[in-house]
């Protein structure tokens, strides 16, 4: 059986790294034990894999790390890196006792055809998972694969399992720092909360949820988002911001009345030139108080970016605590939130029947609502057109209403086992 597996240059092989490569090659026969052979049907791409790749070789992330590209003809493992994908597909071989062929699963992909697995002790009926001793134990949400049939998420319709390949990933990063906040009232009480990259999912399922909070609680925190010209008119018709406005004249725009109270400042797009704005802002403004500085994303990092905030990113040790104080003229330290440092705490203080309780509810509203939001899925079959696909995304960019579903089956070909 042929595979096919999209990859691209590693930025310390000197050479472009926004090149599409899709390589060709055999899948690996016979399969060794304890493995699974995928057939992955389809898996979402969007911003957020760009920052996947972009962040492919910066040491706290190493996304490189979760798939191991063949060798091939003018690509190799330590020129090349595979670019992690969310996708379905279903397992046709299996070496395993306790997972069998035919299966549905969601996961971690590598975007390719076919996906060799190895399979770790302790298989549960709703998931099993990918060893990877090279990477962080706080990993594990990456090298799980669900087992849909008993994933109380699951939705089998065609148009759900493309919403949950785009949300799914982006959703559970907002929901735990959204809880990570709570967990502090909000760092002591904050009222107004800004958010870059304002029309990045990550960035608006975070001011959904804050809504969603105030709702519950009966809270007032305002949410003020921070964008491009061009990007200013769809994250307003979001409708789920207070207040939306762009990078370029925010600090001239921005409602002083409105603005008093103590503050925190979510950094999702990794802009050390608008931080720095937004820091002068609230600064100099009497009635304000910036108490907080997070970083929760990197959306202006490219594949070709060098010298990013990423390369600065730290482990933080995730105390709910208010922090140290912020001296008078002073900036308030930023601290970086990466989910799966914040969920390994939450699975030490709360129970898996709790989070799965919490996961539930919040992931159910968010299927309805979501479908008003106006993000369209642009769904594209085979090698040739997801390559071009990719070249499209790297000379037009990516429009923050779009989202892409690949596959690299052609609309009619499946395998013949």
């Amino acid at each position: 059986m042929k595979n096919f597996i999209l990859c691209h240059p590693r930025v310390s092989s000197g050479k472009n790294p926004n090149q599409a490569i899709v390589v060709k090659c055999d899948v690996p026969q016979p399969i060794p034990r304890d493995h699974v052979l995928l057939e992955v049907d389809r898996f979402g791409f969007s911003a957020n894999n760009v920052t996947y790749q972009a962040l492919g070789e910066a040491s706290h992330f190493r996304y490189f790390d979760f798939h191991h590209l063949p060798e091939a003809e003018r690509v190799s493992s330590k020129t090349h890196g595979v670019t992690p994908v969310w996708g379905f597909g279903t397992v046709i071989r299996s070496t395993h006792s306790k997972v069998h062929a035919g299966e549905r699963v969601y996961g971690y992909f590598a975007p390719a055809r076919y996906l060799l697995l190895p399979v770790s002790p302790g298989v549960n009926k709703y998931a099993f998972f990918v060893p990877r001793p090279h990477l962080p134990t706080d990993r594990r949400p990456y090298n799980q694969v669900t087992r849909c049939a008993e994933d109380p998420l699951y939705d089998p319709s065609p148009i759900a399992e493309d919403l949950t390949m785009i949300y799914r990933p982006l959703f559970w990063t907002s929901f735990w720092f959204e809880d990570w906040l709570n967990s502090s009232n909000y760092k002591g009480g904050s009222t107004q909360i800004m958010i870059s990259s304002a029309s990045s999912k990550t960035a608006f399922c975070l001011a959904y949820l804050i809504r969603r909070r105030n709702s519950l609680q009966g809270s007032s925190r305002r949410v003020i988002g921070l964008t491009s010209t061009k990007n200013l008119e769809f994250t307003k018709r979001l409708a789920l911001y207070d207040d939306v406005y762009d990078y370029e004249s925010f600090d001239t725009s921005l409602d002083v009345n409105s603005a008093r109270g103590k503050w925190i400042y979510v950094d999702v797009a990794g802009s050390d030139a608008l931080n720095t704005r937004v820091c002068d802002y609230l600064r100099l403004h009497g009635n304000t108080k910036l108490v907080a500085r997070i970083a929760l994303g990197l959306t202006n990092v490219s594949p070709s970016t060098t010298n990013s905030s990423a390369d600065r990113w730290t482990k933080n040790d995730l105390s709910v605590g208010f922090g140290l104080e912020v001296l008078q003229g002073a900036d308030p330290e930023l601290e970086h939130f990466f989910m799966p440092e914040w969920l390994a705490v939450r699975k030490d203080q709360l129970s898996v029947s709790t989070i799965a309780q919490m996961q539930k509810e919040a992931w159910t509203r968010l299927m309805s609502d979501c479908r008003t939001w106006g993000v369209s899925l642009r769904r594209v079959c085979g090698p040739n057109q997801v390559k071009a696909a990719y070249e499209e995304i790297v000379t037009r960019g990516l429009a923050p209403e779009e989202a892409f579903i690949w596959s690299l089956w052609e609309e009619t070909s499946r395998a013949k086992l």
